[in-house]
């Protein structure tokens, strides 16, 4: 990083309105010159037995010994189990061998299950606590388990009983997925109100980029990712007289300013380095030191399954796909639409009958509403909701207009006058949207996509366009990310990232933190 910049202290100004976790911004006013830090070492020469065993992050560490003592406890609960179930569980053993099959049964299998998990690397790090590969991992780890038994088995001509394997097996794997969902909900639980488990960054990078990472790595307190401070690389003149939410620093060495903020992570954040080869230099180094390196590239929301690094010439390039929006996936998600929505239906009389004897008696009208929408590619339909506004609701918005809550295109009053008390209910508990499974049914709506948009807003100009090229959804990733707290530039956001990065497992995704979000009535008025 260039040498003849000055430190930049800051003073406190006021709280931070939007700026993600932090509390208090800091204002750019005022620079102090400090002698550059010498720099570290460049990678050569140094000696293995000389490089840190131990990261300054530690905070895995413990979390790994419980997922290991989840993992081994699942294994051998899914073989007590089995052995409880079937009465045939031991077979393939000689009464004589007895204690044999129960060392097989809860130490050498749950051993086994950690060696294999390990091996598929369920255990790194970088994908404990945030994102589906854990998962994914395990489930990898539980498919060679099954494959390795079989095999050996075969190999031994052992007569086992076949249910008993796959029960103990499928089981294990169950029962982990299980303890480490829950150990991730411990985790996350622990970062959001301790603030603990997590890692302290410092950005390297221009203001503006390293504002735009900050923004992004702190919407989700449950990553774990905590900014510190701030290394600007565009010099002090670009931070003068900004709101920074910390500390903004320039012309230090940046391994001598991790340790001096207390971090253990540095994030280069878009177009960082000036030089070519500086980030290689970086990474020298920080070599020994503990410290963590991460890249943020300039391509925000953009998922990794879209991303693939593509080295040339030992220039790792960066391929980014374009987004599908086709194929069997989609035919798989328009058959869950359909059958879901038909089951619902079904299933759900009951509560519709519930629901509308209470609206009419709160209020004498059309138990439902219906109001036109924008659909994909921009069809109009008409929405299905329960009525949770009084009969005379749009003669009275004119007078309400100026008391809007929201930005945007829509309007929204966290005390709607409009509003009876039953409809109240409906909205905070989500029930007034059960009636869009009819429109799921008819295909013009999907339990998941971005929400659908009153028709009489006007055109879908620039960006907010693109939000059409999917079905709009009865559930999407603004309603489980705060609903109608947020900013309609927020919400915009978050239907984009939507649709650039749709898959099927998100959508299995979303509709699990859907149930979450409607138990709390987070952000639903």
């Amino acid at each position: 990083m260039r040498e003849d910049m000055g430190e930049v202290t800051t003073s406190l100004q006021r709280p931070v309105t939007n700026t993600g976790r932090s509390k208090h911004v800091r204002h750019v006013d005022s620079f102090e010159i400090q002698p550059p830090t010498p720099p570290s070492h460049n990678g050569v020469p140094r000696s293995a037995w000389a490089r840190a065993r131990r990261r300054v992050s530690r905070w895995h560490r413990p979390y790994t010994a419980a997922l290991l003592l989840l993992d081994s406890g699942a294994a051998a609960l899914a073989s007590f189990l089995a052995i409880q179930i079937f009465q045939q569980a031991a077979s393939g053993f000689s009464s004589a061998h007895e204690s044999w099959f129960y060392t097989v049964a809860f130490v050498l299998l749950p051993l086994g299950w950690l060696i294999i998990l390990w091996g598929n690397r369920a255990y790194d790090r970088r994908y404990l606590g945030l994102g589906p590969d854990e998962f994914k991992r395990v489930i990898r780890g539980g498919v060679a388990v099954a494959a390795t038994v079989s095999f050996i088995a075969f190999a031994l001509k052992a007569d086992l009983s076949r249910w008993t394997v796959g029960f103990a097996l499928l089981g294990a794997l169950l029962l982990i997925l299980l303890g480490r969902m829950l150990a991730r909900l411990t985790l996350h639980l622990i970062r959001r109100r301790a603030g603990q488990a997590g890692h302290r960054m410092v950005l390297v990078g221009t203001l503006p980029e390293c504002l735009e990472v900050y923004a992004a790595v702190t919407r989700n307190p449950s990553a774990g990712l905590v900014p510190v401070a701030i290394h600007i690389t565009d010099g002090y003149a670009a931070a003068r007289g900004m709101d920074t939410p910390v500390p903004v620093y320039a012309g230090r060495d940046v391994l001598a300013l991790v340790r001096e903020v207390g971090g253990d992570t540095i994030a280069v954040c878009g177009s960082a380095s000036a030089e070519p080869g500086e980030l290689r230099r970086l990474a020298w180094q920080l070599e020994g030191s503990g410290v963590d390196l991460v890249v943020a590239p300039q391509l925000t929301d953009i998922a990794g399954p879209r991303v693939h690094i593509r080295p040339i010439e030992g220039l790792p390039l960066l391929h980014v796909e374009e987004p599908t929006l086709s194929g069997p996936a989609l035919l798989a998600k328009n058959l869950m639409d359909r059958v879901a929505a038909g089951l619902g239906l079904v299933l759900l009389i009951p509560v519709f009958v519930a629901i509308a004897v209470a609206i009419r008696l709160s209020d004498r009208g059309p138990v439902f509403f219906r109001q036109p929408r924008v659909g994909h590619e921009g069809r109009t339909f008409r929405v299905w909701k329960f009525r949770t506004m009084y009969v005379d609701a749009e003669d009275r918005l004119a007078s309400l207009v100026d008391q809007n809550e929201t930005d945007g295109m829509l309007f929204k009053m966290k005390q709607d006058p409009r509003v009876f008390p039953v409809g109240r209910f409906l909205r905070a508990s989500s029930l007034d949207e059960l009636p869009q499974l009819i429109n799921v049914l008819k295909g013009e709506m999907s339990l998941v996509g971005p929400r659908p948009l009153p028709a009489d807003d006007g055109d879908f100009l620039g960006d907010v366009r693109r939000r059409l090229l999917v079905r709009p959804g009865m559930t999407g990733l603004w309603q489980v990310s705060g609903r109608s707290d947020l900013s309609w530039d927020e919400a915009v956001r978050l239907d984009l990232y939507y649709v650039d990065n749709w898959s099927l497992a998100y959508d299995l995704s979303i509709l699990w933190r859907t149930v979450g979000v409607v138990l709390a009535r987070k952000g639903a008025y």
